[in-house]
């Protein structure tokens, strides 16, 4: 289980509020949403790998988009708002990491993962290996992403 008080020590305000109070940062104004560097995300809190910068496409939304997870996420229905969403939390931390949507591209699969940058650290490609990510670098390899 968490420490909350660990996590405060660890996490921006930003951070702790969306990864363990359901928040949402504001859109266009947070770090990851125009970024194209090659590399993995991974959970903010745990440092569960998520999500792939390959598998990400730009929505428009203001929020990092992705058309699929690294890995299995935790979906759960959220009726916050007014509105019915479909909640996505990592498996490992339950970390609150934002939304999936059915208005994703067809050809990427139809999904959009609407993800807060504040929930994410980004591991660029060249460091995959020095912070012990190295299986994500076959990833990046021209083979095997034409396999994909």
């Amino acid at each position: 289980m968490k420490n909350k008080d660990d996590l405060k020590k660890k996490l921006t305000p930003l951070q702790y509020h969306v990864t363990q109070e359901q928040g949402t940062e504001r859109p266009f104004e947070n770090e990851f949403w125009e970024s194209h560097d090659e590399g993995i995300y991974v959970d903010i809190v745990s440092g569960e790998p998520l999500f792939s910068s390959l598998d990400k496409f730009d929505s428009s939304c203001g929020w990092p988009s992705f058309a699929k997870p690294l890995s299995s996420v935790e979906t759960k229905m959220d009726k916050s708002f007014g509105m019915i969403r479909t909640e996505v939390r990592s498996k490992e931390a339950d970390s609150h990491l934002g939304h999936l949507f059915t208005d994703g591209p067809i050809e990427l699969g139809g999904y959009r993962y609407c993800i807060n940058s504040a929930s994410l650290r980004f591991i660029p490609k060249k460091d995959l290996k020095k912070e012990g990510y190295e299986e994500y670098l076959k990833l990046f390899s021209k083979d095997e992403h034409e396999k994909l």
